[in-house]
């Protein structure tokens, strides 16, 4: 039977005492397999973080390229804030930079875009490009309109 740990009974707990004992430099007390693990999945969420904007972007610049006439100030509000929380990203946390040049990445995002610019603008999938059409300078570029 396995121990209960103050990790698996209150997390919260266990960060401020993690915390703590990293600030006292009671490296003794330190959960390290746990910390290492979290450490890990912040990493991992700044890279979702960074995803998700980029999706909502490319979905609206989609939806502007394909449904020009529906176009809204909303549409452009949300484009604009996508932008400006995928700079804030990139500010704070410079090597997700590597992520916009990874064409993998790049194109699990678009595909994910055209998924929801399809339901969006009742537009058959196929009406999208198989392949990324703008560069990533445009998608981030506040000049950029389709």
């Amino acid at each position: 039977m396995s121990k209960i740990t103050l990790y698996d009974r209150d997390f919260l707990e266990w960060t401020q005492q993690q915390a703590k004992y990293l600030r006292q430099g009671c490296w003794v007390g330190l959960d390290v397999e746990n910390l290492a693990e979290e450490i890990e999945a912040l990493g991992r969420s700044e890279q979702r973080e960074l995803g998700s904007y980029f999706q909502v972007l490319v979905m609206h610049l989609l939806k502007c390229q394909y449904q020009p006439e529906r176009r809204t100030k909303s549409w452009d509000d949300t484009i604009s804030n996508c932008r400006d929380k995928i700079q804030d990203c990139l500010e704070d946390t410079p090597s997700l930079k590597r992520l916009l040049q990874d064409s993998e990445w790049l194109e699990k995002y678009y595909r994910r875009a055209c998924r929801d610019a399809a339901k969006e603008t009742q537009n058959p999938l196929e009406v999208f490009p198989t392949e990324f059409p703008y560069t990533v300078e445009q998608v981030l570029d506040s000049n950029f309109i389709v």
